[in-house]
């Protein structure tokens, strides 16, 4: 059997070919890079269509190349929290907002939750614009339609592609509509997302799968017969693609931006482990959650430092930067994006301090990076208070992977813990295939787990490294 598995993700879309025990298959990948339309009022957004049209172009380079041939099963990580409003006939009538968009409000005169600590328990998230509850009303002023509908962007992509469009456990959890332990759609969320009825998609029930539109078929003979999985959401599926398939270990993974994640399983029906006030919780699938946090900065903080100050690339800029203990580097504030939840800081909040004539671009890059790592730290102490002991911590994505300064910067940071790191660029796709086959135990498609010091000869920064946002 052959997997094929697609990266939906903030910055590019990606294609590829598992073998059935979640392996990369060599050459089996295309990739198409995504332009996100960034506005100084907040705004972070995505052509719906356009981004269609690059996943077709991912499978067609699949198809030509024979690739596709044998696959019987699709999986997709596909971003978390975005929305785009559709017509009746499911064409958007606006763009998609991302994760990173900072502009939705709540409606004057809206109170929020009658109880903000039991909203957070059911739901795993806040009343807070980077979840459905604040963007639909938002969304609702802005698109002048009668009537509409509303879905991720996974949930509009899919939609185009397949003969049923279905929304899966872990994407909803994603929208703070869902309540984690019964899987419906909390009606307190859906109240104060002003939703009526047919607004929100169809729960994909536990055995669900989709199957190819007939002129997709047509397109892609390869996959007339496969099956569609439920998406993953992409923090769920870097987890297990990292290893980190329960509590013993937590995963800090860095690609576009960067995260903290903590996977436990928790059948639905099932109460719902303690939950601190400043961490979210989502559904990796109906067994497990996910618990943690995640910040604006990660690669994107690298690809802005590099592009800005015109530093070297490849072995040069490993040089200077080895030059610089892990910690180094001018005081900064790395929310060149904004907060994340629960946090309310706009785009542009980033800052550095202690500037000097002697100040090197070098310096600049290590302090951005250095501060995301103490972040880190902190929240995986916060993700400890609720289990009464340290957890190993593995690092993973592409951004990390291709720097050997940055993980010893983050060994630092969360010392004394154990902290690994997994080579694998495309964990994402591995955890969602993982996940689909049944597989959280990581018993298939994981590559070995090594120490931070381990072989960085093997992967350090080159010249031709993939970009550092996935």
């Amino acid at each position: 059997m052959r997997i094929l598995a697609l990266d939906l993700g903030t910055s590019s879309v990606r294609g590829l070919v598992l073998d059935g025990a979640a392996r990369p298959m060599p050459g089996a990948l295309a990739r198409r890079p995504v332009e996100i339309l960034i506005g100084g009022d907040g705004q972070a957004s995505l052509d719906g269509p356009a981004y269609l049209g690059a996943l077709v172009e991912c499978l067609d380079e699949l198809a030509a190349a024979r690739h596709l041939d044998g696959v019987e099963l699709v999986v997709a990580s596909a971003q978390w929290h975005s929305v785009v409003p559709l017509d009746a006939s499911g064409d958007p009538l606006g763009p998609v907002l991302t994760w990173l968009d900072t502009r939705p409000s709540a409606p004057a005169g809206i109170a929020g939750p009658v109880d903000p600590a039991d909203y957070h328990r059911r739901t795993g998230t806040w009343w807070h614009r980077f979840y459905w509850s604040v963007r639909l009303p938002w969304l609702r002023q802005r698109c002048g339609a009668a009537r509409v509908r509303f879905a991720g962007l996974v949930e509009y992509v899919c939609g185009a592609l397949l003969d049923e469009t279905v929304m899966s456990i872990s994407q909803a959890s994603g929208t703070g509509l869902l309540d984690l332990r019964t899987l419906d759609w909390d009606p307190e969320a859906s109240e104060l997302a002003g939703v009526r009825p047919g607004e929100l998609p169809t729960l994909a029930p536990l055995a669900w799968h989709g199957r190819l539109r007939s002129e997709y078929a047509r397109r892609w003979p390869a996959l007339r017969a496969a099956r569609w999985a439920p998406p993953s959401g992409d923090g769920a599926a870097s987890n297990v693609g990292c290893g980190c398939y329960d509590s013993r270990r937590a995963a800090v993974t860095v690609g576009t931006s960067a995260a903290v994640r903590l996977v436990q399983r928790v059948p639905a029906g099932v109460e719902l482990p303690p939950l601190p006030e400043q961490l979210w919780r989502y559904r990796v699938d109906h067994e497990h959650v996910v618990t943690g946090t995640a910040f604006s900065g990660g690669g994107n903080l690298y690809a802005w430092a590099r592009r800005e100050m015109r530093l070297p690339e490849g072995p040069a800029l490993d040089r200077a930067l080895a030059r610089l203990p892990p910690g180094d580097g001018v005081p900064a504030d790395p929310r060149l994006g904004g907060d994340r939840p629960p946090g309310l800081g706009p785009a542009g909040s980033g800052a550095l301090a202690g500037l000097g004539f002697n100040t090197t671009a070098v310096d600049i890059l290590a302090g951005l990076m250095g501060a995301l790592c103490l972040q880190v730290a902190q929240v995986v102490t916060m993700i400890e208070s609720t289990l009464d002991k340290s957890v190993q911590v593995v690092l993973g994505g592409g951004a990390v992977a291709a720097s050997g300064w940055w993980r010893r910067s983050f060994s630092v940071a969360l010392a004394p813990r154990e902290v690994r790191h997994v080579r694998n660029p495309e964990i994402g796709a591995v955890g969602a295939a993982l996940v689909a086959i049944g597989r959280l135990d990581g018993a298939s498609g994981l590559e070995r787990i090594v120490r931070t010091d381990e072989d960085e000869s093997a992967t350090a920064t080159r010249s031709d490294h993939p970009q550092y946002p996935s």
